[in-house]
């Protein structure tokens, strides 16, 4: 991955962290592990919807609740195109949860449309907007070629740790389980249950207490990275099954966790 888009998507995943939050220091239950499968719709004790702002100028379009849906179990976070009739932003879907969490794995089943200028993307983070240094932790389908999986983490705002995978069949065609396990001596990451990237033994890594994210969003200035943006009809959307988080020193809190197979 190149390292100076990835930068400002860095900063630009900052801004999008500023809203009203708990702070990394209070205990949330769903620091003790969660499974979320939406069939009770989107729980709003454990997800904050962005909504009213964008990142920067390297983002063109504004996060909003109107792309963020669930129906029949399935959370869709959506780029609905602008208007062509005024002057209005495309619009954009992202998630966060309230909890922050340090260490253990964190999981996701997604699939994604394929479009030029676009990311769709599971990933932790915690920054200065929270009292904390900037750490992450990515998983990222750029979707101008939903066969690939990109990874990289952030360490005080430096990227460290990139690599990508191919993936068979792609996201557009299938849906496919994500994942990492962050532990305090490293951090593997899954496709399909399948360890496809870690950190080195000397990597620095992220440290502190993050919050989960996944989002979709669109670029018009990042296009040697992302793709140039391609024409639309209407809205597209980037699915997600269901999410977990398991807790370092539990395993198996779902059937067809990765943390299963290590019992």
């Amino acid at each position: 991955m190149r390292q100076s888009p990835l930068l400002i998507l860095a900063v630009a995943v900052a801004c999008a962290a500023q809203v009203p939050a708990a702070s990394a220091a209070e205990p949330h239950p769903d620091a003790k592990g969660f499974y979320e499968d939406f069939s009770q719709g989107l729980d709003k004790d454990r997800w904050y919807v962005s909504d009213g702002w964008s990142n920067g100028d390297w983002q063109d379009c504004e996060w909003s609740g109107r792309a963020v849906q669930v129906r029949g179990g399935m959370l869709s976070l959506f780029h609905i195109p602008a208007p062509a009739d005024r002057a209005a932003p495309a619009l954009c879907g992202e998630v966060q949860t309230k909890a922050f969490m340090q260490y253990g794995t964190f999981e996701a089943r997604i699939r994604t449309p394929r479009q030029s200028g676009m990311n769709a993307s599971v990933f932790t983070y915690a920054g200065p907007v929270h009292g904390s240094p900037h750490d992450e932790i990515d998983i990222e389908i750029l979707t101008r070629d939903p066969g690939t999986m990109t990874m990289n983490t952030y360490v005080a705002g430096k990227p460290h740790n990139g690599g990508k995978v191919a993936a068979d069949p792609s996201f557009e065609d299938a849906f496919r389980t994500v994942g990492f396990r962050w532990a305090p001596e490293g951090i593997t990451w899954y496709l399909d249950g399948q360890e496809v990237h870690r950190t080195d033994p000397d990597s620095t890594l992220p440290n502190h207490p993050q919050k989960l994210y996944m989002s979709f969003w669109s670029t018009a200035t990042l296009t040697d990275w992302m793709g140039r943006p391609a024409p639309q009809d209407g809205p597209l959307a980037y699915q997600v099954d269901w999410v977990a988080y398991t807790p370092l020193d539990a395993s198996c809190l779902f059937e067809g966790s990765v943390t299963c197979e290590a019992d």
